[in-house]
């Protein structure tokens, strides 16, 4: 089975018999149609966190694909057991994939397993467009193929304005704190900063060293925030409120002088 995946080796053990099985099902559901599959999120930037990651996938079909089948694909995957905390997949029509856009535009926005509340939604016009911005810029940047045409012969990047604009709305998100561990709350904000600095998007472990090395003030939440990480993410750590906001607080001025800078 593992002959399903391009290159079973790029992809973590852990979750490599639950990927080919993926794949196997996409592509026995939307045959012909299925242009591509690729991993994005943290095994796409190489710090996928057994216990504590999700499994990000980007599926990319052609706009032929009946409406029927995307929901038969989205019933097919939740059958499936997640052996990760969740699976978050995305799929998109090729022409949308190959444009740059600010847009959600999915066809299908799936979110199932153990520890993720399910959610199958296929009109992307009502869902905020900052998540899948993200995903689509970290697709195209580092996204590991699973089955199908090259990554980059599929996907366009985002504007690098939409990019930055993407994760202001993003930290703005994450100050307001509903439905967010405050561990990732602290080192999303470290990656959007190291984003804004670097334009690359670097996995959030990664970004919060980063910013520990740079930024001796708030290196002991950011310190917490790393430890609190690399627990399972049922144990995660409580993190004094005051501090998180201020922190995102300096985040967004951070990210509002950078988009700022970009748009003079």
């Amino acid at each position: 089975m593992t002959g399903l995946l391009a290159d079973p080796q790029a992809v973590p053990v852990e979750v490599r018999p639950y990927l080919t099985e993926l794949v196997r099902r996409t592509r026995e559901v939307c045959g012909s149609h299925l242009v591509s599959v690729f991993a994005v999120g943290s095994i796409a930037l190489q710090d996928y966190r057994h216990g504590r990651s999700d499994i990000d996938v980007t599926v990319v079909v052609d706009p032929s694909l009946p409406g029927p089948v995307v929901r038969e694909l989205a019933d097919s995957l939740t059958d499936q057991t997640c052996p990760a905390t969740g699976l978050e997949l995305v799929l998109y029509d090729a022409d949308f994939a190959a444009r740059p856009s600010a847009a959600a535009g999915f066809r299908l926005n799936l979110n199932t397993g153990p520890l993720l509340p399910y959610q199958a939604t296929y009109d992307s016009s009502g869902s905020p467009a900052f998540w899948f911005v993200i995903d689509r810029a970290i697709g195209y940047q580092s996204g590991r193929l699973l089955f199908g045409r090259p990554v980059r012969e599929v996907l366009t990047a985002p504007s690098h304005e939409d990019q930055l604009a993407a994760v202001l709305d993003s930290v703005r998100d994450h100050s307001r704190g509903a439905g967010h561990l405050a561990d990732n709350r602290i080192l999303n904000g470290c990656r959007a900063v190291v984003f804004c600095r670097t334009g690359r998007w670097v996995a959030k472990y990664a970004a919060g060293q980063i910013l520990s090395n740079s930024e001796p003030e708030f290196r002991p939440l950011v310190g917490r925030a790393l430890r609190s990480f690399e627990l399972p993410r049922a144990e995660a750590w409580d993190l004094p409120p005051d501090e998180v906001r201020d922190f995102l607080d300096r985040v967004r001025e951070i990210v509002e002088r950078t988009v700022r800078n970009a748009d003079g």
